[in-house]
């Protein structure tokens, strides 16, 4: 018993100097958390119900994982695979017709898009387990889709109508960003990590439309980081 005890501390130890991350080695994070995310320049809607809404940001999940390679005792370089939902989304409104006395509400309106990400991040060190971290993301789009609820009358019939409309072939592909963040890891490992990504790229294809819109995301993950 008393030896298993002792091979048992070994390990233990083993894993902890791994996860003390000294220059060149080799660290991995898995992670999961949530977006709140919108489309800059979006005052408009894209399939032209009206204009001159209040925007809302949209909330989505992220989920993905990190591998970190420490440079040196304040430096390390991060690359990671995940994947993110975004888009972003306009406030409920109706449009009142006056001669019939009818009107018709739109509700939950936005845009939903899918991302596969892969950020690269340079980490700076700040202090034990504090780390300051920007770098750039590339984006490669899975899907978009402009959803929309409408309440109305017909024949004298209160009808409600969900409406789904694939808009994937409207944007662009690829989006690049950057990640600007910051992370703190505790001594159990885990890691609470919050970034801004700046949207560099027009999501929309040219022939869509003359306007730019760009994707900003702001993240909160929480992972746990252990050594390789």
């Amino acid at each position: 018993m008393k030896k298993l005890f002792m091979l048992a501390v070994m390990a233990l130890s083993t894993v902890i100097a791994k996860a003390q991350y000294e220059p060149g080695t080799f660290s991995i994070q898995p992670k999961a958390g949530f977006n709140i995310a919108w489309l800059s320049n979006m005052d408009k809607l894209p399939i032209g119900l009206t204009s001159g809404l209040d925007k809302m940001p949209t909330v989505g999940a992220v989920v993905g994982v990190e591998c970190e390679f420490q440079v040196a005792k304040m430096l390390g370089i991060a690359a990671g695979l995940g994947y993110s939902m975004q888009g972003t989304a306009w406030e409920d409104y109706t449009d009142k017709d006056n001669l019939s006395g009818k009107d018709t509400k739109y509700k939950d309106t936005k845009i939903e898009t899918g991302y596969i990400t892969v950020p690269v991040t340079a980490n700076i060190y700040l202090a034990k387990g504090l780390a300051i971290k920007s770098g750039v993301q590339f984006g490669f789009l899975t899907n978009a889709d402009f959803k929309n609820t409408t309440e109305g009358t017909l024949d004298k019939r209160d009808l409600t109508v969900s409406t789904s409309v694939d808009m994937k072939d409207d944007f662009n592909t690829v989006d690049i960003s950057i990640p600007i963040g910051l992370s703190y890891e505790f001594k159990n490992h885990i890691v609470i990590d919050g970034r801004y990504n700046l949207g560099l790229s027009n999501v929309w294809k040219d022939d869509h439309s003359s306007d730019k819109s760009k994707n900003n995301v702001v993240m909160l993950t929480v992972g746990y980081k252990f050594g390789l």
